[in-house]
């Protein structure tokens, strides 16, 4: 994959208490610049769950921007991992959750899935939109 042929989906998900109120979200770049971005709220659930609907809702996106090569980056290493068969998924729900995502990539002609710190500057953003929603959804009680 060479940049020029890629578009890249950076996901975040986040809960507070863990479980907690959680939120997902995306950045999608391309050409070097941010194509899209989105959020959302999912209730209380566990940090991998949200990690895992931040996943799904990209890929659902990013769908706009491609059909072929897609880059998924996040900063979830289990995540990542179980996706890349690297880690078995143990927990049922996990495992549904990614069995959605691998229906949703086979709508790309090639996506892989690596893991990036969490000081990734597209990580940063997704991660301050989690933040951005769990503070109003806490502001609205």
């Amino acid at each position: 994959m060479t940049a020029a042929d890629t578009v890249t989906l950076y996901t975040d998900g986040a809960s507070r208490g863990n479980p907690g109120d959680a939120a997902w979200a995306y950045v999608i770049v391309r050409d070097g610049s941010v194509a899209a971005s989105c959020s959302g709220y999912i209730g209380t659930t566990t940090n991998n769950v949200a990690e895992y609907h931040a996943v799904i809702n990209g890929l659902r996106a990013a769908r706009t921007f491609t059909e072929g090569r897609l880059k998924v980056r996040s900063d979830s290493e289990l995540v990542v991992r179980q996706l890349t068969g690297r880690y078995r998924i143990r927990k049922e729900h996990l495992a549904a959750l990614a069995g959605e995502v691998q229906r949703l990539a086979r709508n790309f002609a090639e996506v892989r899935f690596e893991s990036v710190p969490r000081e990734h500057p597209y990580i940063q953003i997704a991660d301050r939109l989690c933040n951005d929603v769990l503070d109003s959804e806490a502001g609205g009680r």
